[in-house]
């Protein structure tokens, strides 16, 4: 790991965060929390396994990772974020809608992409607008993999990996348009217009917005 070697809070945070990979680690691991290195891997497309390893070493030095083993049956090596590395969140969110604006469509770029990686923005930058309202749940499919997103009671979301039990409501489609949807940033007229499907009462979308 090289230095800047300057007595600045920015230098000593890019010393620690800012080579090739580290922050995109960090994503993987606020998603899945506990993650095998295999999943690490997959999650990670164009990584060589090595730099993996590499930047794991590194991040557990500088107290950003830690590793423990798993129980049986699965017994193997799980990482996950220490509370020092948990606190770059608000980081993530920001660089997050700073590079939004430069995304392109998946499909026409070729950049490779993972269903599972909408669980992040979807926690950073849904909010829900009647926290003192009971709980609800949807059900979404932004592409292979399932998702649960719930309202936890403080304004904030929850988004867990599975189908939910009883979801208020059901929804499919583009990631991207999921996003805006939830975020206020398109209706569901549009967003259906754009390969949404939407199951459930609509009144449920009024529950959600964007960050104020």
């Amino acid at each position: 790991m090289r230095s800047y070697g300057q007595c600045c809070a920015l230098a000593k945070a890019l010393d620690a965060i800012g080579d090739r990979w580290t922050l995109l680690i960090v994503r993987e691991l606020m998603i899945r929390e506990a993650c095998r290195y295999t999943d690490l891997k997959n999650g990670l497309p164009g990584i060589a396994t090595n730099l993996l390893a590499e930047r794991l070493n590194e991040m557990e030095q500088s107290g950003l990772v830690t590793r423990e083993a798993a129980p049986p049956p699965v017994a193997t090596t799980l990482f996950r974020l220490t509370a020092r590395g948990r606190e770059l969140e608000p980081a993530i969110a920001a660089l997050g809608r700073w590079g939004a604006p430069l995304m392109g469509n998946p499909q026409t770029t070729g950049d490779e992409f993972r269903d599972h990686w909408v669980a992040l923005p979807l926690r950073l930058y849904v909010r829900d607008r009647r926290p003192k309202d009971a709980p609800v749940r949807l059900a979404i499919r932004a592409g292979e993999e399932s998702l649960t997103l719930e309202t936890a009671g403080d304004g904030s979301v929850r988004v867990q990996p599975g189908t939910s039990e009883r979801p208020a409501a059901s929804i499919q489609g583009p990631p991207h348009t999921i996003l805006a949807l939830l975020t206020g940033k398109v209706s569901l007229a549009s967003a259906r217009a754009k390969g949404v499907r939407f199951e459930g009462e609509t009144k449920t979308l009024e529950r959600f917005g964007g960050p104020e």
